[in-house]
């Protein structure tokens, strides 16, 4: 009901929409915390830390991240912008990004601003995440190459306001300078000769004729009222604990201090090591002076090399003093804390640690800290956009409601009267049988079935047009190559797994059963693995397949559709030196990997039960096992939210869900033979017979019902249309979907039985071999994937292009088969 009412709503808006002429949405305010609270969060070192990383740490989840990008953009710093933007929108947490100049102030263009409003209009497009663009911070510095050049700097900062307040990114300007004691900081860099003498005369705002502690050292850099939405500071404590000893001041860190008292307020007063007493404060100055919420960018320095008080006293002395100057300052609407291992002047050029939760005991303090003080605010705060969301968006189900229906309706019909006809048929041409001796070994009915839906598989996963798309698309009811892939191979283990235990014995069988589990294991993260490898060669496309854009069919609904998820959550991580836990916890139980390949990480949790299913079927209690098995679909039907594993295929094939079709694949493989001789017994063709003719009878009455516009008695009037949603939903295997898999397996089966040599002779040489190499060609599928989206200029859309690409395809994958191509390490 609430997916109908969902629907409802949108044809709703999208018709009010088309009616009014096409009008644009209105587009949201901005977002900013309450008058009385304030975001806070990390600004992370992105190269070897992440979200999650800092929020397990924490035990919180914070409300900002920070990230430095450089500008102009180019392609790699769009990617890490991507990245932390899909990082931070996991946890609905808002982005404090700095753009960092890496080029002369004077070479910038509007085209850079044009580009990069372009990129925050599709990030927040997509994710609706808060951004708040910190453009080349600290610029009253000498310490930083785009550092007090006030004139070029401006004009920077205007261009790049103009382009984000005039788009739709609804991202806010910050103006973020340091903390200005020890300005001009002369004898940090010796930069000052270097100044023109437009910069000079304006940096000069006392007048006197030089550049001295005695001038301003933030009104030259003021962009103006029109170009900044926050106003921001950076300010650090460097370790060293007196005024006369702050930053900016050539004086050398020898221990551990932990900060004097006041000296926090002492900064927001700017009387805390300037040498010139200062006209008034940055806070009453600029954040109540021109009405702007205010940035707090801060953080205490530690070196571990020197004597001293321990990192705790520092650290917490430090941000104790922070919460507690803040409280009387409500404009104070946002915190980050550096959070990152990195090189400083300050210590020596020595390794300094700003990081608040690298050890438990600092990390459990600042999380118990920042719940005491009322002033801060908790994420989510935004929008949350999950990985998970992304791996439920790569499910490929057509929703189209009556359109699909139309499909199952009459390929249903079609099937059971190819199915009531084929008793004749067989009768007539009994010589067109499939020749079963009733001997144990290969059902090659089986194998080549297997081979129509791996190849169905690989079509729908190669997203290029033509006819195979067309039919792997429409032409298969209700049921996808998923369903029939997972059930044909609990049916095959079924079948095989006995023929082991008499050959080897039961103990033999269970090992080789989880050695063969194990193999998969490894093989998928091998893959996993090389196609993360892969997305460092630039002409590879691995985008195609290590994201996913949303088509509508995901948890988000069709206000969804166009967002691109990342599907290798972290994967960067594990680049570090040593890589984090959450990283390789994540990789390790199958959270990433490229789209096409998720449902082999359910294959191999099912792989580990088959000795334990197998045991209990062998000993005569099938049933138990059918019996637990809906026992856990039901559960996971009354729970939909409930996942066992994170792992990424859990959100498309819930595993709870789907190993009720494994385990009846099983049950039926082991009694095949019983199975069929029941099916085919006079009793049994006449009770199949009858479910058949029933079912393809029940979709034809309700789809001439609503096309003939009466009502299907006993059904309601509604029942057409509201079929497809209530009983064919692919990722909760609804009954529509298992009744049509039964019958689909049943016909299907039927049909090979009795036309057996026409179509063996015709198609059996490619799909047989295709088949019983079904898993392996699944492997390779991800390859072919990656190879056609890397080709640049092709119009995939082509009819005749799909038509020769897939047969092409169709024809290497069995040529490989042939070839037995590394069948010793790929599992088959």
């Amino acid at each position: 009901m609430s997916r109908t009412f969902t629907r409802l709503v949108t044809f709703v808006v999208v018709a009010g929409t088309l009616l009014l002429g096409g009008a644009l949405p209105v587009q949201a305010a901005p977002i900013t915390p309450a008058s009385d609270r304030a975001w806070y969060g990390p600004d992370l070192d992105w190269g070897s830390d992440a979200p999650d990383g800092y929020a397990g740490r924490l035990g919180a989840t914070p409300s900002s991240y920070g990230v430095e990008v450089d500008y102009p953009i180019d392609g790699a710093a769009r990617k890490q912008l991507l990245r932390s933007t899909r990082a931070a929108a996991a946890q609905g947490a808002t982005l404090v990004v700095s753009l960092e100049p890496d080029v002369a102030l004077r070479t910038l263009t509007a085209a850079d601003a044009r580009h990069a409003n372009d990129l925050l209009e599709q990030v927040h497009q997509q994710y609706r995440t808060q951004v708040l663009v910190r453009f080349a911070p600290q610029m009253n510095g000498t310490w930083v190459r785009w550092g007090q050049q006030p004139t070029q700097y401006v004009a920077a900062f205007r261009a790049l306001a103009k382009a984000v307040h005039g788009g739709s990114s609804d991202a806010l300007m910050v103006w973020s300078p340091s903390y200005g004691a020890g300005y001009p900081f002369g004898q940090s860099a010796g930069r000052l000769q270097d100044l023109s003498a437009t910069d000079t005369a304006k940096l000069d705002t006392n007048g006197d004729g030089q550049l001295t502690a005695a001038d301003d050292p933030y009104e030259p850099y003021w962009p103006g009222d029109a170009s900044v939405d926050w106003v921001g500071m950076s300010m650090y404590y460097f370790g060293k604990g007196k005024a006369t000893e702050a930053a900016g001041r050539d004086v050398p860190l020898t221990s551990n201090d932990v900060p004097e008292s006041g000296e926090v307020a002492a900064r927001f007063a700017e009387t805390w090591g300037y040498q010139q007493p200062q006209q008034s404060d940055f806070y009453t100055r600029f954040a109540q002076g021109h009405d702007r919420p205010m940035l707090l960018d801060t953080g205490a320095l530690y070196d571990h090399s020197l004597r001293g008080a321990d990192e705790l006293a520092v650290k917490q002395g430090w941000w104790r003093q922070v919460f507690s100057a803040i409280q009387d300052r409500p404009l104070v609407r946002g915190v980050t804390f550096l959070e990152t291992n990195r090189r400083e002047p300050e210590a020596g050029n020595r390794v300094a640690d700003w990081r608040d939760t690298a050890v438990p005991g600092i990390a459990g303090s600042l999380r118990t800290d920042l719940q005491q003080t009322d002033r801060f605010v908790s994420g989510p705060v935004t929008e949350r956009i999950t990985p998970q969301d992304g791996n439920a968006a790569t499910n490929q189900q057509l929703d189209t409601g009556g359109d699909q229906m139309a499909w199952i309706v009459w390929l249903a019909a079609g099937l059971a009267a190819v199915f009531l006809l084929s008793g004749l048929f067989g009768r007539l041409l009994p010589s067109w049988r499939y020749p079963d001796d009733g001997k144990p070994g290969r059902d090659l009915r089986l194998d080549l079935f297997r081979g129509f839906i791996i190849l169905a598989v690989v079509i729908t996963h190669i997203e290029i047009g033509g006819p195979y798309s067309y039919l792997t698309l429409h032409a298969v009811g209700a049921i996808t190559g998923a369903e029939m892939f997972v059930f044909l191979s609990g049916m095959v283990l079924g079948m095989t797994y006995p023929l082991a235990v008499r050959k080897f014995g039961e103990w033999v069988a269970a090992v080789g059963a989880f050695k063969r589990a194990r193999k998969q294991y490894v093989v998928t993260l091998v893959v996993i693995a090389v196609v993360f490898a892969l997305s460092f060669v630039p002409f590879l496309n691995t985008d195609a397949i290590t994201t996913f854009t949303d088509r509508g069919t995901g948890t988000g609904g069709v206000g969804a559709e166009g967002r691109v998820y990342d599907l290798y959550p972290n994967a960067m991580q594990l680049l570090a030196y040593p890589p984090p836990w959450f990283a390789i916890r994540q990789f390790l139980l199958l959270e990433m990997g490229p789209w096409p390949f998720n449902i082999m990480g359910l294959f191999v949790v099912l792989s580990l039960f088959i000795p334990l299913l197998l045991w209990v079927i062998r000993r005569g209690f099938w049933w138990a096992v059918l019996v637990v098995s809906w026992a856990l679909y039901v559960f996971q039907a009354l729970n939909p939210d409930f996942a066992p594993l994170q792992s990424q295929f859990n959100a498309v094939f819930p595993l709870l869900t789907w190993q009720v079709v494994f385990t009846h694949g099983l049950v039926l493989g082991y009694y095949r033979r019983q199975v069929v001789g029941a099916l085919t017994s006079r009793v049994g063709k006449v009770l199949i017979g009858i479910a058949i003719g029933g079912y393809a009878a029940f979709l034809v009455y309700v789809w001439a019902a609503n096309h003939a516009g009466f009502t299907p008695t006993p059904f309601p009037a509604s029942m057409y249309d509201d079929l497809y949603n209530t009983a064919y939903q692919r990722v909760d295997l609804q009954w529509g979907r298992l009744v049509d898999i039964a019958f689909f397996a049943i016909v299907s089966y039927a049909i090979l039985t009795v036309f057996w040599k026409p179509i063996a002779a015709a198609i059996g040489w490619l799909w047989i071999p295709i088949g019983q190499a079904s898993l392996y060609v699944f492997v390779w599928q991800v390859f072919f994937a990656l190879a056609i989206a890397s080709i640049p200029g092709v119009p995939w859309g082509d009819f005749w292009i799909g038509f020769v690409v897939h047969s092409a395809l169709i024809l290497l994958a069995w040529y490989m088969v042939r070839k037995k191509f590394l069948f010793s390490v790929i599992p088959r």
